[in-house]
């Protein structure tokens, strides 16, 4: 096989190359944690595998309904962490500006986290980015009904569905991203 001017044996160097759309599918689904569009990273990644390594006589490859499929899911994967995250502020009689508060605290309070936890390689950065994306949530939830002249009882509901709301929002997307991943990686080698 030729790809842009390269010969490649396909037998060993198309699994080297699966292998590595694995790696970087993977890391893609990590950066999700830290509020990285780590779902269409993935979608990215595998259409241009599919695109470089077209099938060949039947040979393994990814199939373009397989980068269809991931798109499907990247987008539910959006919407659960959008409408999980927004629900749980919702629930309580959040105001839209402590909706956008807290959307904003999650991000903020995410890459916080990566920075405190940095110094416990990988793991630390993860949980921070999840612990303090959580407190972000709340802190921009408790903020937007504070501003909105609300008492404490309401603020603090307000702040706790916001933070419910994230947790459940990112493992969603997690969640989702992991399928992709397998969905990918079965495609890749089947």
């Amino acid at each position: 096989m030729d790809i842009f001017g390269w010969h490649f044996d396909f037998a060993w160097t198309y699994y080297v190359w699966a292998l590595l759309l694995f790696v970087l599918n993977v890391v893609a689904w990590t950066s999700n944690i830290f509020t990285l569009p780590g779902n269409w990273i993935i979608v990215a990644l595998t259409a241009a595998f599919a695109w470089l390594f077209p099938s060949v006589d039947g040979s393994t490859n990814v199939s373009w309904w397989c980068v269809l499929g991931l798109i499907i899911l990247a987008g539910i994967g959006e919407l659960i962490e959008f409408f999980a995250s927004a629900a749980g502020a919702v629930k309580h009689g959040a105001s839209r500006r402590a909706i956008v508060l807290s959307l904003i605290g999650s991000i903020v309070g995410s890459f916080a986290g990566v920075v405190i936890g940095a110094p416990v390689p990988v793991i630390g950065s993860a949980v921070g980015a999840i612990v303090f994306g959580a407190v972000g949530a709340f802190a921009g939830g408790y903020w937007g009904e504070q501003w909105r002249g609300n008492q404490h009882d309401q603020r603090i509901a307000v702040a706790q569905g916001a933070l419910t709301g994230r947790l459940f929002g990112t493992f969603g997307k997690l969640f989702v991203g992991a399928l992709m991943v397998g969905l990918a990686t079965v495609d890749s080698l089947i």
